[in-house]
């Protein structure tokens, strides 16, 4: 039975896991509450959460000492390596929760709760919105679908911490990782017209700047900060400083998507198109790669050069 006050774990400490677990451990802290338990594949990018307060340790270690445990990694590979590895380990899971904030196939979700709920743990999946800066500012939104009473104890560490709002999609895990995907069919389409509208904008002499204002003026600051990630050139970042939303995630979450609606005899041809994008940019560019690099493939196919002038001008560092 888990107290009032859940001893918590985190496993995965990208770009969204870092700021996320980090604003954990500062209301942990601030309240006087035990402190969070993590750990990565790389520990050493927990250090700012080890300099916050947080215990460092192996993933085994941090499940056991912990009531309620959320991960945030890459893959859905990863997610069902880490739920094997837990079980094969062999202590009691019984009444631990486990919620999934990361991008998933809804099958892994579903297969996830089951393998859980074999061994008498719960699992929720909590997919997020929003970007690392969304995730470091606590304002994220999450979706999330599990077990009511396990939602319910897990409520008061998102709320107002790591999250701004919390979608409630029922106990069914897959709901909330549809949505997730649907949301993300959204995002990278938008990001896809945003990118043919600044092609449009450059070869006609409109002028992006120009666009960019007219997009924020429209249609707000969200559409308009995807059109920022086009023409500050973040869409191909120096190499060694990475980017936001990798295209590789992007792809894998297109790839979800497509397989979704293929099966559902959907057709999503924004979609489509991004994502042959995307790929061609990966081959001609790398993979350090913002999903918002379907912008230089639209600048290729238009005759000009897949950088820009505020981007990085090759595969090479710039160092």
């Amino acid at each position: 039975m888990i107290s009032s006050t859940p001893r918590v774990g985190w496993y995965g400490l990208g770009s969204m896991g870092l700021g996320m677990s980090l604003n954990l451990q500062k209301y942990f802290q601030a309240n006087n509450l035990p402190p969070l338990r993590y750990s990565n594949r790389t520990l050493s990018k927990g250090d700012a959460l080890r300099d916050a307060g947080a215990i460092p340790g192996d993933f085994g270690t941090v499940v056991q000492s912990s009531d309620v445990i959320f991960t945030m990694i890459s893959t859905d590979d990863v997610l069902v390596a880490l739920m094997k590895d837990v079980v094969a380990m062999g202590f009691s899971l019984e009444g631990k929760i486990f919620v999934d904030s990361s991008t998933v196939h809804p099958e892994t979700s579903e297969w996830v709760s089951k393998h859980l709920n074999d061994h008498g743990a719960s699992f929720i999946a909590a997919p997020v919105f929003g970007a690392s800066t969304v995730a470091a500012a606590g304002t994220l939104i999450f979706a999330v679908a599990g077990p009511a009473t396990a939602v319910e104890t897990i409520r008061p560490l998102i709320t107002d911490i790591m999250g701004r709002s919390i979608i409630d999609m029922g106990e069914d895990v897959r709901k909330s990782s549809l949505l997730k995907i649907s949301g993300n069919i959204l995002v990278i389409s938008f990001m896809e017209v945003i990118a043919e509208a600044q092609v449009f904008a450059e070869k006609t002499d409109i002028g992006t700047k120009q666009m960019e204002e007219f997009i924020g003026n429209m249609f707000g600051s969200v559409l308009q900060s995807y059109s920022k990630r086009i023409t500050s050139g973040a869409y191909a970042p120096l190499l060694e400083t990475g980017p936001g939303f990798a295209a590789a995630l992007a792809s894998k979450d297109m790839k979800h998507a497509l397989s979704i609606a293929d099966g559902h005899n959907v057709r999503l041809h924004t979609l489509e198109t991004a994502s042959k994008r995307l790929n061609t940019a990966r081959e001609y560019a790398g993979e350090c790669l913002d999903s918002s690099a379907i912008y230089g493939v639209g600048r290729m196919e238009a005759g000009m050069s897949f950088w820009s002038q505020n981007s990085r001008q090759g595969n090479e560092s710039s160092k």
